[in-house]
């Protein structure tokens, strides 16, 4: 679920209005930072659902949350690292199946396949961080969304990054301003092999 999301369903549970700063209040963040996150399209964590729930005295989950449509039971790769930073190796695909609130994940359709991994490094921080553990829609052919983030392998490494497309060329950008940017084209473009889109981000506790 994504932030601006959860502002109008806050607005429905409480029947007032809800702006950013009442937000970021209850979160104990800066408006600022509420502002850039929902300008990147930010999904909210557990932790902060707890919070928001705690703060407005609502609760965001159905008391059964195990119920069907509530919870996907997905795959999570426990070693497959992907990096947000200068590249990860991929020692071994051991999986187990982890519930997750269909709340946390962004866009939910029974109809998509989702898994889940790791995230190291921080070039895109403070979206994802080192630790996080990254909801992943698997990539079914679409074009690229324009600002939206991936992952994807280049060079047999797996990276997390938005992407933009420019006719011939693929922008790679990362959240940390000490990271540049960069930018593939021609046949090299053709290297790079789309994994799927980041569609929730479940943060470190560490």
């Amino acid at each position: 679920m994504r932030l601006d999301e959860l502002i109008s369903i806050i607005a429905q549970k409480t029947g007032n209005g809800i702006n950013q700063s009442m937000l970021a209040e209850s979160l104990g963040i800066t408006r600022q930072t509420v502002s850039n996150r929902i300008k990147n399209g930010s999904q909210v964590t557990v932790s902060e659902l707890k919070k928001i729930e705690e703060f407005f005295g609502i609760t965001l989950f159905n008391d059964s949350l195990a119920k069907e449509g509530d919870v996907a039971h997905i795959d999570y790769y426990t070693d497959v690292f992907a990096s947000c930073g200068l590249g990860s190796i991929v020692f071994s695909e051991e999986k187990i199946k982890l519930p997750v609130s269909t709340l946390l994940i962004g866009g939910f359709s029974k109809q998509k396949t989702y898994s889940m991994i790791n995230a190291t490094g921080d070039s895109m921080s403070p979206t994802i961080d080192n630790g996080d553990r990254l909801i992943v829609e698997h990539w079914n052919g679409n074009q690229i969304q324009d600002n939206k983030i991936y992952v994807f392998c280049f060079n047999n490494e797996f990276f997390v990054k938005r992407l933009s497309k420019n006719l011939d060329e693929i922008i790679i950008k990362s959240d940390n301003p000490d990271y540049r940017a960069r930018t593939i084209n021609g046949t090299t473009a053709n290297e790079l092999i789309l994994v799927g889109k980041i569609v929730g981000v479940i943060k470190s506790l560490a």
